[in-house]
């Protein structure tokens, strides 16, 4: 009776027994999932920068706001190295930083000492694995793979070869292992790097393209190399990117980096096998991919576009010592005034800019052409004024907007020609088809003026065009000016095949924009209508078919 007393005459005691005891359990239990998660939870930080196009130090950069343009004082290399620093102190040793290509070409900078001003500043940046872009190839083969060779770091490529011998120009992937976490990278550059650049700069490299061979290679890579993580570094623009990760060839891709188009991708883009980046353009941005592991699996992950603002991420001391001492044997000659502007001057938009206009416009006043072309690249940092003053324009900023300085040609080509040129070039930028697109942007002009639907089928897409003021007839002939594109053949011009009466000038593009300024300065360039869709507006940034991405 005495047990039974005890047992039953004191229920809470019993019931404060149990919950001591779940207590301790559950207190001990979340110990355990603690030591558990620090023991077997790991977080890889990857930071990408991409199209840096030989801009070494800050510079206005455009941003869309509001319905509005918007410029901020953006990048700097030795900028982004403070960035890169801070993060690998907060991530030591499980940090990677890639480079999507593109580094070598756009600036005078580069220009001039022909990349040769890279090499000692990318081995200070602290890249673990750099590809080549589309303009790596700017210089030739032999000085592309000299300078690449320079940076001391994976430089990868699985589809560029030596064209005699068909090996491989660069390592067609590189892993890194961190912490028993396996992490692949594969290169791929544009297989059209020979359409889209003057061919004869690419001779000597061929390449291969996104083929089931490519998925295979792809496939094997995952296995053999028993990789955790599979990403495809990539220098195709951001619409043959998502379309790649949308296709059987990514199956055992996790992320496609993506690079080329200077698509500012603030969330990654998921496509049906892999989640594609692009982090902007001219280092004025870094992506920052945080992945999280449990057990080695990757479980989740976290991304943001960090801007790199000199407020926030000051300049690093090193780096910027080295930026000024490479700069100082070109920087007389490429810091003299040439001109001023009293509008801003810049690109990003889609059909039309102020920056191309004033190209333009010059190269017509130069020739005295009906129609003047430019091929519309989407480089140059903004010019902008301050105070109500005109900004100056240097030769700086000449190379900032024309990278390539060749010299200009004429030729007579029918209306009809010009019209079925237009008409593929509109689709190279505005077609439904991913694969079909390359830049993504519309070629330029001056004289012309094109109303157009960028959503009709191609040869379909012009609604009205004059030239002058005057319909333009298709059995006329037309004068156009346009800019030596070195390896196509001489009845070429800016793509447009079998002009007549061709002649190449003894004079630059950059002569001409020089001249021009000299004597029509202070500029005023503005957006007047020459290229205008209802469908894209005034205003049009890049459109990815069947994605919810905005350039912002």
């Amino acid at each position: 009776m005495k047990i039974f007393k005890e047992i039953f005459i004191t229920p809470l005691s019993i019931i404060g027994i149990l919950l001591v005891l779940v207590s301790c359990k559950t207190e001990k239990s979340n110990v355990m999932a603690s030591n558990k998660t620090k023991r077997d939870t790991l977080s890889i930080t990857v930071l990408q920068t991409a199209d840096i196009h030989g801009q070494l130090d800050t510079h206005p950069e455009l941003f869309w706001e509001d319905e509005n343009v918007v410029f901020k004082t953006r990048g700097g290399l030795a900028n982004i190295k403070t960035l890169f620093a801070r993060e690998r102190q907060k991530n030591p040793n499980r940090t990677i930083i890639v480079d999507g290509g593109d580094l070598i070409q756009g600036s005078g900078y580069t220009a001039l000492s022909e990349g040769k001003v890279m090499p000692e500043l990318i081995k200070n940046m602290g890249y673990d694995v750099i590809i080549p872009g589309n303009w790596e190839v700017v210089y030739g083969k032999d000085v592309m793979i000299d300078v690449m060779q320079g940076y001391d770091t994976d430089v990868i490529a699985q589809n560029m070869y030596h064209e005699k011998s068909e090996e491989l120009l660069f390592p067609a992937y590189s892993v890194k292992e961190i912490e028993g976490v396996r992490v692949g990278f594969m290169g791929i550059n544009d297989p059209d790097v020979p359409v889209r650049q003057n061919p004869i700069f690419s001779k000597g490299i061929a390449f291969s393209s996104l083929t089931n061979e490519l998925k295979k290679q792809v496939d094997d890579l995952k296995a053999n190399e028993d990789l955790d993580v599979l990403f495809l570094v990539t220098h195709l623009g951001v619409f043959k990117q998502v379309e790649l990760a949308n296709n059987t060839i990514s199956e055992s891709v996790d992320y496609i980096l993506g690079n080329d188009t200077h698509e500012r991708v603030r969330k990654p883009i998921q496509g049906k096998f892999a989640k594609v980046t692009e982090p902007g353009a001219f280092g004025s941005f870094v992506g920052k991919l945080t992945l999280h592991f449990v057990d080695g699996t990757l479980v989740s992950d976290e991304y943001e576009l960090i801007d790199v603002d000199p407020k926030v991420f000051p300049a690093d001391t090193k780096v910027q010592a080295l930026v000024d001492k490479a700069k100082a044997p070109y920087e007389e000659h490429l810091e003299t005034v040439i001109g001023y502007t009293k509008t801003p001057i810049y690109r990003y938009l889609t059909v039309e800019n102020p920056m191309d206009n004033m190209i333009t416009d010059a190269a017509r006043w130069k020739t005295g052409a009906d129609i003047s072309i430019s091929n519309g690249f989407r480089f140059g940092n903004p010019i902008v004024p301050k105070n109500g003053k005109p900004a100056p324009i240097t030769r700086a900023n000449l190379w900032n907007l024309l990278p390539v300085n060749e010299k200009v040609k004429t030729g007579k080509a029918t209306g009809n020609q010009i019209k079925e040129w237009l008409e593929k070039e509109m689709h190279n930028a505005f077609s439904q088809k991913p694969t079909e697109r390359f830049g993504g942007w519309l070629v330029r002009f001056s004289g012309m003026k094109v109303n157009f639907n960028s959503q009709n089928e191609r040869g379909n897409r012009i609604t009205a065009i004059t030239v002058n003021g005057e319909p333009m007839e298709d059995d006329e002939f037309y004068t156009i000016s346009a800019c030596v594109r070195p390896g196509d053949p001489i009845d070429n011009l800016c793509r447009m095949a079998n002009v007549k009466d061709v002649e190449v000038m003894d004079y630059t593009i950059h002569e001409v924009v020089e001249e021009y300024l000299k004597k029509k300065s202070p500029v005023s360039p503005t957006i007047d209508g020459r290229a205008y869709c209802d469908y894209l507006g005034t205003y049009s940034f890049s459109t990815v078919p069947k994605t919810n991405y905005k350039f912002q």
